[in-house]
């Protein structure tokens, strides 16, 4: 009968520990020390972006900023 709750004990610690592991964090196709417009996520490109340049990222990131992301040029007239 002892050696039953070990087993049980032994299984529940395994159980209750298995939980406890941290799984890899891979979200990111680009490696940390590239500059953001080196590498792209195909899902989520803009269609006038290429892979690698500069200014067309700067370029869509401040149509962004102006077009999606300010609140005054969003706002409708009263």
């Amino acid at each position: 009968m002892r050696a039953a709750w070990m087993s049980v004990a032994a299984v529940a610690a395994a159980v209750t520990l298995s939980a406890c592991t941290e799984k890899p964090q891979t979200s990111s196709q680009r490696k940390s020390d590239q500059a953001p417009y080196a590498t792209s996520n195909g899902a989520y490109t803009a269609g006038t972006w290429k892979e690698g340049d500069s200014k067309a990222w700067e370029r869509q990131l401040s149509t962004r900023a102006q077009n999606g992301q300010n609140e005054y040029s969003r706002a409708s007239a009263p």
